[in-house]
């Protein structure tokens, strides 16, 4: 499951942290969209060897404004189909379901 923590550290900032598990097609996007918007990727890796679809387990830090972090998820999130059959990050929403772009 992917997790996104916020803590503030004042002045607008927030420290976060958390980390996405995604498919082979969605590392490259998400790293792009994170580091694009100065958040830090500390680890990628997988659990195990042969297992369909190919999943990847990505950790990620940040401390800066947190509105700036904030927007820098969103723009990752977007790239990873985090349900089936759901919003993938392409604005299409599933039957009876409701999506916005950024």
């Amino acid at each position: 499951a992917t997790a996104l923590n916020f803590q503030p550290t004042g002045g607008g900032k927030a420290a976060i942290n958390g980390d996405f598990v995604m498919t082979a097609d969605e590392v490259q996007p998400v790293i792009a969209a994170l580091k694009a918007n100065g958040i830090q990727i500390v680890a990628l890796h997988n659990h195990m060897l042969d297992e369909e679809p190919r999943l990847f387990f990505m950790h990620f830090w940040a401390n800066d404004d947190a509105v700036k972090l904030a927007r820098g998820l969103r723009a990752a999130v977007v790239k990873v189909n985090l349900a089936p059959g759901g919003d993938s990050g392409t604005g299409t929403a599933p039957p009876g379901g409701e999506t916005s772009t950024p």
